[in-house]
């Protein structure tokens, strides 16, 4: 029996039962824009479905038994036999199943893979994010592999199927396979060319036995694992199966699991080879050049990753305000509050917008569409994976103490939120590939001028912001301390103009006012006054 001085009022009803994706204006519309007609019935009910699914109580459960039980590493069996395995919560399994199941790492093989995959991932992040992991790797993975034909050949259609096959076995005997990348060593980090695990060339041609340490490996109980290491020839990207053809283990030493700040379901961790077998991939001392596509498409899914993050943040500050009153009314109707819920909602569009348009880049695949992807993939995952945390914070704050209560789901969204900032090339990294881009390859910058081109003449402040990007482009001499200016103004040019071109008028407004035009402060819930912001707010608003 409840007590007499504790009624219940004034509080917020779960986020649960709706449909993810569709709720999700600035996705859909992202998604439809992009589509081919004949396309649209099919991939829009895909993705539906999938919505439901991640706003269901079940699958929103499960994601929240993932984070509260992390995996456990067991080195050896009860008789002393080292078997490196690690072991999951059913509710790992379950979520990893259904991804898989949705396609998120068969996008090469169908009709708008990249898009619909694309899209999917940003919905699927809102559950769970340490699952996105080994299904960002394996869908990554299959343009790295078709450096070698004959081994594209043998994994591509593991990697790309849509059956989730959790046991250690040869991959020959399995429907689906998994895999995981292994780069950066305690000595080295970022600088891969420091590298020291070695590779000693076997009898049968393409084959290797390696030796070393990596510091950091992805999703260890994977099928396969994309490596770095030195051959005679120089530095040379390996594919080391984690079970032989004859059934026995292959030599994957895990030596602990990263204890980390988020991404508490993942496993991330420390191995060692020790006459490990490995088939090579690409030519030798082509190993950054072979490994590169592999992380270019990981780089695109940081993007996304924090897309989704940022959007549920958002959906659950919004959904909170417009329940919760306050000082005689609803809290999203007071114009302070109105004014914070706005911004976040910007930033949020600006990312899902920008992201959405790189994956239907790789789906178109053309010249102009490959030159734009080299300079601003890694000029938004610079950019958008740095707004994340902020918007993380910010909108934990707008549940109050509620949103510091690990109940309330946002702890684990703020946790989350700096790693796609940090994995695969922190922010300096992505800063001088883009310096890289703009001094090696001008056909990138051509394509970028293009895009953000079709936009001129719709808005002035963006027109200001192009006209002084120029400027700012023009002399590139010393430029590697401004780099990081660089990049976060290529990022926001490129989302004001998709915004000036595809979001309605109020959400461009907004956006060029404050990220182009200056009118905007450092913290969030700055916007101008005289903007249309309700209507900013009611459409970031998760309802079906």
């Amino acid at each position: 029996m409840a007590g007499s001085t504790h009624p219940v009022t004034n509080q917020v009803p779960p986020l649960v039962g709706y449909d993810v994706f569709s709720a999700d204006r600035a996705l859909s519309a992202a998604v439809e824009r992009h589509l081919e007609p004949a396309l649209r019935e099919e991939v829009l009910g895909e993705l539906s479905a999938l919505g439901r699914t991640s706003g269901s109580a079940q699958v929103q459960e499960w994601g929240a038994q993932a984070n509260e039980n992390p995996p456990r590493l067991r080195t050896h069996d009860r008789y002393g036999h080292r078997v490196d395995e690690v072991e999951f919560h059913p509710a790992w399994h379950r979520l990893l199943g259904k991804g898989v199941s949705a396609g998120l790492t068969a996008a090469w093989g169908r009709p708008a893979g990249h898009l619909r995959r694309a899209a999917a991932f940003v919905v699927w992040t809102q559950v769970e994010a340490g699952n996105g992991c080994p299904l960002s790797m394996t869908h990554a993975a299959v343009p790295a592999l078709r450096a070698e034909a004959d081994l594209a050949a043998e994994w591509e259609p593991r990697l790309t199927s849509m059956v989730y096959d959790r046991e250690l076995r040869p991959a020959h005997l399995k429907a689906g396979a998994l895999f995981g990348m292994g780069m950066t060593e305690k000595q080295g980090g970022s600088d891969v060319r420091a590298n020291t695990t070695s590779a000693q060339p076997l009898a049968e041609d393409g084959t290797y036995e390696l030796t070393g340490h990596k510091w950091f490996c992805s999703a260890p109980m994977s099928d396969g694992f994309l490596v770095l290491a030195q051959a005679p020839g120089g530095l040379t990207c390996f594919l080391v199966p984690r079970v032989l053809a004859d059934g026995t283990r292959n030599v994957f030493l895990i030596q602990r699991l990263k204890d980390k700040l988020g991404n508490r379901s993942n496993a991330s961790a420390e191995v060692e080879f020790d006459g490990t077998w490995a088939r090579r991939v690409g030519e030798e001392g082509r190993g950054v050049r072979t490994i590169i596509e592999m992380v270019a498409a990981t780089r695109l899914d940081c993007v996304l990753g924090s897309a989704g993050l940022m959007r549920q943040a958002v959906a659950q500050a919004v959904h909170h305000c417009a329940y919760r009153e306050a000082f005689g009314g609803k809290l999203v109707d007071k114009p302070l509050m109105r004014n914070v819920l706005a911004d976040l909602a910007l930033e949020s569009e600006a990312a899902t917008t920008l992201a959405l348009r790189l994956a239907a880049a790789y789906d178109d695949g053309g010249e102009q569409e490959r030159a734009l992807l080299r300079i601003a993939v890694p000029a938004a995952k610079y950019w958008v994976t740095k707004r994340c945390p902020s918007v993380a914070v910010e909108a934990a704050e707008c549940l109050g103490g509620n949103g510091y209560v690990e109940e309330s789901g946002m702890p684990r969204l703020v946790r989350e939120s700096p790693l796609n900032s940090i994995w695969e090339g922190a922010g300096n990294v992505q800063a001088l590939d883009v310096l890289r881009a703009l001094q090696r390859e001008p056909g990138a910058l051509d394509a970028y001028l293009r895009e953000v081109g079709q936009a001129r003449g719709a808005d002035h402040r963006l027109d200001a912001a192009i006209k002084n990007l120029l400027t700012e482009l023009a002399d590139l001499e010393g430029v590697e301390g401004r780099a990081r200016r660089l990049a976060e103004r290529l990022a926001l040019v490129l989302q004001g103009s998709l915004l000036v071109r595809f979001a309605p008028p109020q959400v461009a407004d907004a956006f060029c006012a404050a990220r182009l035009g200056g009118d905007g402060g450092a913290a969030f819930g700055t916007l101008p006054h005289t903007l249309d912001l309700a209507s900013v707010v009611e459409r970031a608003r998760p309802v079906s």
